[in-house]
């Protein structure tokens, strides 16, 4: 059973909410001002707080901060007789997982204290571990994720890193392509052994020719030392031969040799060498096609597709979203030197909500722009910048026709549409807010925070 504590200077309200609550089946206790309740929570553990903002000597706020120093596991709701956009502000950067006002509904009010114990016991449940602590489902090696389609794909890893089979790696880009090959090379008997890494498509021809197989002294102009060429560098560990596709195919036929022999040739040299790599390949095209098209090699592509291993676009694993949403906030907090924690239940819902053309990458860099803005303790929706100059993040049954020759006023379509949806789901449920953030397939604190923001508290779908 669930415990609650109810903070209120005003005893009818206490005595409202202590009667509320039991009868929902919560265990409740209750204190009069702020500094009574940081007195009983020094002494007992509480699931969620609910306190009212204004009392003498420690006020909500103050409680607040005092709760999340002394048991940051502990969920508060806010009760305020004067709700404002700046009192939200303020509860929502310390740490408050909803306010109220007090003339509450009570089947919304119990509708908010049951998604912040769900979200609470979720939050519990998913705080990440260091990376270090290899027995966590939640990741594997510097990979992200306890997804099913992640779980198949860590599976498979342990299967081949230890062959000597070459593994080709598919997935559209921002997938974390080098990380799997990553992962195999740190799970095989060559972990220790060299993992060189390289872009085919980031690398003009003749370069790429001598960075792969080396050259001989005076083999070219600029040429004035035997230099090694990477699969050398790589003797007895992985190379990563990222967007292979975009070898050119006279190189490719080069490649052939190398993975048939296991010998390299350097430029300009007659003398075979003998290299043991693990050859790793990573495309996000088609190679099929492109070897029906006559732009990849077909025997070449046999030779590296031996292990076939697909990697699910973000889209496919929504619910790895928190997870890595959270691992990203950690790590460009640190780096930052900022004191963010989390991300509030509205920001991650926009998050569950984007589909994420550039996949992880994307992600990441969303979280690091916006873990740069953020000033509080806790992620705040306006400072997740999603999109940038409309790269799909606009709904996909906003507006239609063409773009005006002038432009448009971004934010301002964002609202009408976002003010235009919220007004009908509210047509549709007959004005019932708790319906509605059903309809809109949201929370209901989440839907609060949108009335207030649209300044559209009294339901009605207009503003003051």
């Amino acid at each position: 059973m669930e415990r609650i504590l109810v903070v209120d200077d005003d005893r009818g309200m206490q005595d409202v909410l202590d009667i509320m609550l039991s009868r929902a089946g919560y265990k409740v206790a209750t204190a009069d001002d702020g500094a009574a309740a940081l007195d009983i929570i020094g002494k007992k553990k509480f699931d969620l707080v609910i306190t009212d903002l204004k009392m003498p000597r420690v006020d909500g706020i103050d409680l607040l901060k005092g709760i999340k120093e002394t048991a940051p596991g502990t969920a508060v709701i806010l009760l305020t007789a004067f709700a404002s956009g700046e009192t939200a502000l303020a509860a929502m950067r310390e740490g408050a997982y909803d306010y109220v006002e007090k003339n509450f509904n009570v089947e919304d009010l119990l509708a908010i204290v049951r998604d912040a114990l769900e979200k609470r016991e979720v939050a519990r449940k998913e705080n990440p571990l260091p990376l270090q602590q290899g027995d966590d489902d939640r990741y594997f090696g510097t990979m992200v994720g306890r997804s099913k389609e992640m779980q198949k794909v860590y599976a498979l890893i342990r299967k081949v890193a230890d062959t000597p089979a070459n593994a080709l790696i598919l997935g559209e880009s921002g997938t974390g392509k080098e990380l799997v090959a990553r992962a195999i090379h740190d799970n095989s008997a060559r972990k220790g052994k060299p993992f060189v890494a390289i872009n085919c498509g980031g690398i003009p021809e003749n370069l790429l020719e001598s960075e792969l197989f080396g050259y001989m002294k005076g083999s070219f102009t600029g040429a004035f030392a035997d230099h090694a060429g990477l699969f050398e560098v790589a003797r007895g560990g992985t190379i990563f031969l990222d967007e292979i596709a975009e070898l050119p195919v006279v190189l490719q036929v080069k490649l052939l040799r190398v993975v048939q022999e296991k010998t390299v040739r350097r430029i300009g040299g007659s003398e075979d060498i003998k290299v043991d790599v693990r050859i790793v390949s990573a495309t996000n095209q088609d190679l099929q096609e492109k070897v029906k098209q006559g732009e990849f090699r077909e025997d070449l592509y046999f030779r590296l597709n031996v292990i076939p291993i697909h990697i699910p676009p973000l889209r496919k694993r929504r619910e790895d979203i928190p997870l890595l949403a959270q691992y990203f906030i950690e790590k460009y907090a640190k780096e930052f030197g900022k004191e963010v924690k989390r991300i509030s239940t509205y920001a991650l819902e926009l998050l569950m909500r984007y589909p994420f053309p550039g996949n992880i990458r994307e992600l990441e860099n969303i979280i690091e722009r916006s873990v740069a803005l953020e000033s509080s303790s806790i992620f705040l929706p306006e400072n997740l910048i999603i999109a940038e100059e409309g790269n799909g993040a606009v709904p996909a049954n906003g507006p239609a026709g063409d773009f005006p020759e002038t432009g448009v006023d971004l934010n301002g379509e964002l609202e009408r549409f976002e003010r235009e949806i919220i007004r009908k789901a509210l047509e549709k449920a007959k004005g019932s807010k708790t319906k509605a953030a059903s309809l809109l397939g949201v929370s209901f604190p989440s839907l609060r925070h949108r009335l207030e923001k649209l300044e559209m508290e009294n339901g009605d779908g207009e503003g003051r």
